[in-house]
């Protein structure tokens, strides 16, 4: 793992002049709002990020910031996987990322009880994972993307569910018209199908369920034939376009997944100034506002790069040039 993730590491390289990636082309941005900051002149930051969508594009924000201030950025978004990000960043080939506080909570650290409140969570998963492994969490963003079951509005009108207990209570008296489509981490995770079942009393053995790639599991539940129930995040701009209907928590079992920046305390205390160029950024980012960035990623077919510095420059924070 850490010699993959050193040898990506090797081929993409930002400079303060522009972007590059093997997924976008060439971007170049000024300054904006973002001032170059001595500090971190030239200095060598990687950013990494998840293979998906948002993730994405949460990455490139970071860059374009980092970047208009003056920083050698690299570019390590798309890993595979949350513990490939997650190894990448602990020993060290990843300075700076976003991450998602119930990841770090539950999946992380091993609880298995969320934090209800927003604030809560993050507060919690911060002390708890600087103690344990030195990783500092700040900058908490608006955005929560958590699990969710969404249905299209057809399913919804002909079974009356608008709960996931509605939804379990289906599941047992009518379990053909609950077939529901899974993606592969929400079918193993605590934080997903196993946890949520133990919660709403699920019997599993009882589900008409299908692992299928996350991609799939939007138009397959919109079309409502593969499946009529199907596992998402919360901020996927597919839902709205689709017309996918949110099922209601109302046990509060799924954690909240607000965004927060996750750095290395290391990294952290030799550059206090990446936090304070953050900051702002990550105020602007609210479930709204991502959700309209990843709609128009996978739904207008637009690349990351490009969605997140054109958004970074109708907020301010840099000029195209």
């Amino acid at each position: 793992m850490r010699a993959w993730v050193l040898a990506i590491a090797a081929i993409f390289v930002l400079g303060g002049c522009g972007l590059q990636s093997g997924s976008a082309v060439p971007l170049r941005v000024g300054p904006g709002s973002i001032r170059p900051v001595p500090e971190l002149d030239g200095v060598a930051i990687t950013v990494g990020s998840k293979d998906f969508t948002e993730q994405n594009i949460l990455g490139y924000i970071i860059e374009f910031a980092l970047s208009a201030a003056g920083a050698r950025v690299r570019d390590l978004t798309n890993i595979q996987g949350s513990n490939s990000v997650r190894d990448a960043q602990l020993h060290g080939q990843i300075d700076i990322s976003y991450e998602y506080t119930g990841t770090g909570w539950i999946n992380y650290l091993g609880n298995e009880k969320p934090v209800p409140d927003e604030i809560g969570q993050f507060e919690a998963v911060r002390d708890a994972d600087l103690a344990a492994h030195g990783i500092v969490w700040t900058d908490m963003a608006p955005m929560n993307n958590t699990y969710a079951l969404v249905m299209s509005a057809s399913t919804a009108k002909q079974t009356g569910v608008v709960t996931l207990s509605d939804y379990a209570r289906l599941i047992s008296t009518d379990a053909d018209a609950a077939a529901t489509c899974v993606g592969t981490e929400f079918n193993v995770r605590q934080d997903g199908y196993p946890g949520m079942a133990r919660k709403y009393g699920i019997d599993i053995g009882k589900v008409h369920k299908q692992i299928v790639q996350d991609a799939v599991v939007y138009q397959a539940t919109a079309d409502a034939k593969q499946c009529r129930f199907g596992s998402v995040a919360a901020t996927d701009g597919r839902i709205p376009a689709l017309g996918l209907v949110l099922l209601k928590d109302d046990l509060g079992f799924f954690p909240k997944y607000n965004a927060a920046l996750v750095m290395r305390k290391s990294f952290a205390d030799a550059h206090p100034q990446v936090a304070v160029i953050m900051e702002p950024i990550s105020k602007k980012l609210t479930n709204a506002a991502i959700t309209e960035l990843n709609r128009q990623v996978d739904v207008d077919g637009r690349e990351p790069a490009e969605v997140a510095r054109d958004w970074m420059v109708a907020e301010g924070f840099v000029t195209a040039r």
